[in-house]
């Protein structure tokens, strides 16, 4: 079933990795986000095919070892979504990584993250949580479903249909049998056009960003991204690990090491700056997995496409329907919305208005939504409370 919110503590085994048919299932559930934004970028730009996808085939693989968790690898979305927009060069792609590296790396040794996370109330990062889920099944529904052709609104219904069908069932992951179908339909597609995809073994390409490019990549990339990053890559997806794998106690700082980690690495080797996030973990979580059995799987994937196809890769998915990856993307945002039941159910009533303030504001204000409703939020909230506390004093 989808996260609701309610903890639930989960097996022993759930530290170990596993390899099952819901794990496997699970490994589709973040496609519907990564893909796009991966395709989009190589198309855009001039970045090398073989180095993003080895890159990010490994960085999935060491994630899944390190936590042994469903801790998703993605792209960097408010990167990527200015990226495509641009078509800013490579270099100062990589030069965004490795400022945003070097930023969060500082908040995470010096305390900071921790500090973020007892300020910010568990209601704001609900909102943003739901702001995230709203862009993402509106981005699943406008892009990918309902800019498809009418023969593919009909299989974006199938594959809604399984996919709410099956929701939940870990004999039959819904997961796996709508990526499985999508698969096969693309598969028909490429064969009908006579399309060969070149096999042969390509390895990263070595980049050092100058120090213009660095500055340029944070100016313009790395600024726009950091207030999402903080709110849903670290504090959401903190809060996330805590309702599904309440005795794991991950901290920020971890989180953010390894966030911080990954983006030091990759800009050297060719990769795009990337992330954890709430919504990919909610992905694969929704569609089956429980270890990070499901990131190795994705991660793994990727690695023997960047090696391997990294030439046919966009040719392959240019065939896999879009109205598929529309229904994984439009079922982990709904995932994300979930969420907000707890605060209704449990908090005060004063904060359910601001998750909801929040996550309107996040989704609705172009490029620094996530920035202002987590300042509105955090203000709302002291405020709110402070007036409470001085009503109930006068009452008494």
């Amino acid at each position: 079933m989808p996260p609701t919110g309610t903890a639930s503590a989960q097996p022993a085994s759930s530290r170990r990795l596993r390899f099952d048919r819901n794990e496997w299932a699970g490994a589709a559930g973040d496609l519907g986000t990564v893909l796009p934004l991966l395709v989009g970028m190589l198309l855009a730009t001039d970045l090398d095919a073989a180095s993003v996808l080895i890159l990010f085939g490994a960085m999935q693989v060491l994630t899944g070892v390190v936590y042994c968790l469903p801790m998703p690898v993605q792209p960097l979305k408010a990167i990527a979504a200015i990226v495509i927009a641009r078509k800013v060069p490579a270099g100062v792609i990589f030069g965004a990584g490795l400022a945003i590296g070097i930023v969060v790396m500082a908040l995470a040794l010096f305390g900071l993250l921790d500090w973020l996370g007892k300020v910010v109330p568990k209601c704001v990062v609900r909102g943003v949580q739901v702001g995230l889920g709203l862009q993402l099944a509106s981005v699943a529904l406008q892009q990918f479903v309902f800019s498809s052709p009418p023969s593919s609104l009909v299989l974006g219904a199938v594959g809604a249909a399984i996919a709410l069908a099956l929701l939940g069932n870990r004999r039959l992951p819904a997961g796996l049998i709508v990526i499985c179908l999508g698969i096969a339909i693309g598969g028909w597609g490429l064969w009908n056009a006579g399309a060969s995809v070149p096999i042969h073994v390509v390895l990263p390409q070595p980049r050092t960003p100058s120090l213009s490019e660095v500055l340029t990549g944070f100016l313009i990339l790395s600024l726009p991204q950091l207030p999402l990053s903080l709110a849903n890559s670290m504090l959401a997806t903190r809060q996330l690990v805590e309702d599904l794998f309440p005795e794991r106690g991950i901290t920020l700082k971890r989180i953010g090491v390894t966030y911080a980690a990954m983006n030091l690495v990759c800009p050297f080797f060719g990769g795009v700056p990337v992330c954890h996030g709430s919504g990919g973990m909610a992905g694969h979580y929704t569609f089956g997995a429980r270890t990070g059995g499901s990131v190795v799987i994705c991660g793994g994937a990727f690695l023997v496409l960047g090696l391997l196809l990294s030439d046919g890769f966009a040719l392959m998915v240019a065939h896999f329907p879009k109205a598929l990856l529309g229904v994984l993307l439009f079922f982990e945002g709904v995932a994300l919305i979930l969420l907000l039941q707890d605060v209704a159910a449990e908090s005060p009533r004063r904060d359910l208005p601001i998750a909801v303030m929040v996550a309107l504001m996040a989704s609705g204000i172009p490029q620094y939504g996530y920035l202002v409703g987590v300042g509105v939020g955090i203000a709302l909230f002291y405020a709110a409370r402070a007036g409470w506390r001085g009503w109930e004093r006068n009452d008494g």
